[in-house]
This record gives structure tokens, sequence and C-alpha cells, in this order.
């Protein structure tokens, strides 16, 4: 069955008018903005895009790819997806530092840990030859000026 042409023009219309709605980016769910949503959402099949009405369907590759050229992007989801990309970049970035900050940090606790236990040797043995010798001796001359009194005198630790 043959269409006249005026049936043929509706058809082309039809085309048209959801191509400019996909070109703005008005999606229906689940569609992207490609031919097989063209053909959906003009009630047209895939096969007579590619057939009967393919200068159509080549309008609208190139109206496509000329928006996506110019930085317009005619499907929401590739926006979504470029920002997600970035944003996942960028937490790989921040991952990563925060990655070097825990291993520096570690390396600090083991150092400062390793510290802590010599100056605890230090302080234990130092502590035991206390015990040895018994008090601590003031390391004074043993000349006491005028002005210094019993009080200002070292006493020995127990």
């Amino acid at each position: 069955m043959r269409i006249t042409d005026e049936q043929r023009r509706q058809i082309e219309d039809r085309i048209r008018a959801a191509m400019d709605r996909l070109l703005r980016g008005e999606l229906p769910p689940g569609g992207k903005c490609d031919v097989k949503t063209l053909s959906a959402e003009s009630g047209v099949t895939r096969a007579a895009l590619y057939t009967t009405y393919l200068h159509l369907k080549e309008e609208f590759e190139r109206r496509r790819d000329e928006l996506r050229e110019a930085g317009v992007i005619a499907d929401p989801r590739e926006g979504q997806i470029a920002r997600l990309k970035e944003q996942v970049t960028g937490l790989k970035e921040r991952l990563a530092a925060r990655d070097a900050e825990v291993e520096e940090l570690k390396n600090f606790r083991t150092s400062a840990v390793s510290r802590l236990a010599i100056q605890h040797e230090e302080i234990t043995r130092l502590r035991e030859v206390v015990a040895r010798h018994g008090a601590v001796r003031s390391l004074s001359t043993g000349r006491r000026d005028a002005a210094t009194t019993a009080d200002d005198v070292p006493r020995p630790v127990r």
C-alpha cells in the first residue's frame, strides 16, 4: 500500500517534531538522544528511518553531532556521566592524598613510639642508678652564699 504525499508529509512532520524534542533534551524515560528513541517517539520504524526517511535520520545525526561539538549536550545522561567521571577522578585524588597522609601519620606514630620507648628506658636506667647510689646529691660546691637559706638547698629524692 502506497502512502499519499499528504501522509508522507505528516510522517515527516512527526519525525521532525520528535527530532526537535530530543535535541532540546526532552527525552522519554529510558530514552537516549539516538535513532532508536527517534523512531519510537515519531511512531516510525527504524527500518523506515534507514530507508524511506534516511535524509531525516541523517539530519538528526548531523544536528546531534553539531550540538555535541558545540558543547551543548542533548542527552542529559551524557552530561551526568561526564560529571560523575569528574567526581570519581576527584574522589580518587582525595583518596590518594588521604592514603599518603595516613601513611605519613603511621610513620610518625612508629617514630614517636620508638622515641618514647627509648626515653622510658633512660628514665628506668636513671631510677636504678638513683636507687643503687642512694639519695641524689646536690651539685653545688658546698659553699653557701649569705642569701641562701636552708630552704633553698635541694633535698634528696627518695
